[in-house]
């Protein structure tokens, strides 16, 4: 049996609102409703490349599953 994932598929604050804990709340906000939808995981995804998303993704307490290189 499987169980309800929510899938973050991207978060994007402007640049001139970021560093005020914006993408934290629209975080917790989609988590928060994943939850009341009954979702029992919360899964996402980013560049490794893109070392501010991938920072932001750990500090919100994701853990990296999987990473995929490509030449």
């Amino acid at each position: 049996k499987f169980s309800p994932v929510a899938y973050l598929e991207g978060i994007a604050v402007s640049e001139g609102f970021r560093e005020k804990g914006i993408a934290k709340k629209l975080f917790e906000f989609c988590a928060d409703w994943a939850k009341k939808k009954g979702c029992t995981e919360f899964g996402s995804d980013c560049l490794l490349t893109n070392e501010a998303s991938y920072a932001f993704h750990m500090a919100l307490g994701f853990k990296e599953i999987e990473s995929f290189h490509f030449e």
